[in-house]
């Protein structure tokens, strides 16, 4: 079983997060009320590439900056593809995306055209002061900290989940937590395994098993949502 990271949602601190730590399935506690986020229109994606036209429109639509939101449409192309009965939108992705990390943005990182975040995106340590305790699990090699584990990159692994779940995106043989498009495409496999994301049900386990917190899920259902209207 999937053990979980429960952290508080603070985008500015970067401590929320895909994880693993004590405790069990979000079906352990009483499901919360998560409205499912409306399903925003598929990009057009052909081998691999999404369409140039729909990335500039849509950017200028939701504020998603144009080489983040092309990581988020091509792991939705790629798990339409892969796990059809999820249905995982790019506008869930993109909610989650916002939320841990304001695109790549928080702290002053960016995301490059190569897709990687730079200054990489670290989280604080996770000493057990008002966090998960998670003592050091891949010797510093993706959070440069010895003694504690940290949540790294845009869509906020922590290393022994990245370690499991981690994705080559752009396909140049690499899995870097730092490169959106790997990012991306991890966390699209690792909701689509939690839940069926389009329905209600499944969406809200798949959310919570991302972060243990209602507010989280209802968050990201709300974000989602607004980024489906913003491109109605």
């Amino acid at each position: 079983m999937r053990r979980l990271l429960v952290v508080p949602v603070a985008v500015l601190a970067v401590v929320a997060g895909c994880g693993t730590v004590t405790g069990g399935g979000p079906t352990e506690r009483p499901r919360p009320d998560v409205d499912l986020p409306e399903r925003a229109v598929a990009a057009p994606v052909l081998a691999g590439v999404v369409e140039a036209g729909w990335l500039g429109r849509t950017s200028g639509s939701t504020g998603i900056p144009p080489r983040v939101l092309q990581a988020y449409a091509a792991a939705e192309s790629r798990l339409a593809e892969e796990d059809p009965a999820c249905g995982i939108g790019w506008n869930v992705l993109a909610g989650i995306g916002q939320i841990e990390s304001i695109h790549g943005a928080v702290n002053g990182s960016r995301i490059g055209a190569d897709g990687v975040a730079s200054p990489p995106i670290i989280g604080i340590a996770l000493d057990g002061d008002g966090v998960a305790a998670i003592p050091d699990t891949d010797g510093g090699r993706l959070d440069g900290d010895t003694e504690w584990d940290r949540a790294v990159g845009p869509m906020q692994f922590i290393p022994t989940t990245w370690a499991e779940w981690g994705a080559d995106g752009d396909g140049d043989g690499r899995r870097d937590p730092q490169d959106v498009d790997d990012a991306a495409l991890a966390a699209a496999r690792y909701l689509c395994d939690a839940g069926v994301v389009q329905e209600k049900i499944g969406f809200t386990d798949a959310v919570l098993t991302y972060n243990r917190s209602a507010r989280y899920a209802r968050d990201v259902s709300s974000t989602a949502t607004a980024y489906a209207r913003d491109t109605a």
